[in-house]
């Protein structure tokens, strides 16, 4: 398999985890999103959103969007699950997801920043302002979601899920931005918990090839 990333993408990142808790090995290239190279019609083709990550199975074909790719990964890749079998379990487990991947990380991804900045004529404080926001709207409702049931080590038991695999790299978009996240216990410690392991490690902007400090 081939996968486009970029090390600082946080939908990438998602897919990094979900393939290394799984041990599949694959390819790995870069698209520079800071270079706009997503735009180029070469990655067009693979992309027609112009985004990554990008997944080429080993029979040639493209998968985009990154809950997508997890879902593909899991009937694949059977063990470790990354969404449950249980329904309830399962529907708790894309809730946390497409918390994350609907009402926070595209109104923060760049491309939206982008266009604050540079068509609106957004202020740098401002555009702060507007990030920090969402985090903390995001955050506040999964620190809810996650405080259903009595404590646990991940978001939704006893082992890491396709939500563990999307709220880290939101936590870690969080803090880079310098976001006080402080006030979501729960959030904060899973995340310690998932960076202990060594999918999450390895899948780590600062492990990827393209790592710019």
């Amino acid at each position: 398999m081939v996968l486009y990333s970029y090390y600082n993408s946080s939908t990438s990142y998602r897919v990094r985890i979900a393939l290394a808790l799984k041990g599949l090995s694959h390819e790995l290239r870069t698209v520079n999103l800071r270079a706009w190279e997503q735009y180029r019609e070469a990655h067009r083709a693979y992309s027609p959103i112009g985004g990554v990550p990008v997944l080429i199975d080993d029979r040639g074909a493209r998968i985009t969007q990154s809950l997508a790719i997890l879902e593909y990964l899991d009937a694949i890749a059977p063990q470790p699950r990354l969404f449950p079998l249980d329904p309830l379990a399962r529907a708790q487990v894309q809730e946390l997801c497409l918390l994350v991947a609907c009402d926070v990380h595209p109104l923060n991804n760049l491309r939206a920043l982008k266009f604050l900045t540079e068509e609106l004529a957004v202020s740098a404080a401002d555009k702060q302002r507007w990030y920090a926001h969402w985090i903390a709207e995001g955050f506040a409702a999964m620190e809810v979601l996650l405080g259903r049931g009595a404590p646990q080590p991940y978001c939704c038991g006893e082992t890491p899920s396709a939500a563990d695999c999307c709220l880290v790299p939101q936590v870690a978009n969080g803090l880079r931005m310098g976001c006080d996240l402080a006030a979501y216990a729960r959030v904060m410690q899973i995340y310690r918990n998932c960076l202990q392991l060594e999918a999450f490690k390895a899948a780590a902007p600062e492990r990827q090839p393209d790592f710019r400090s």
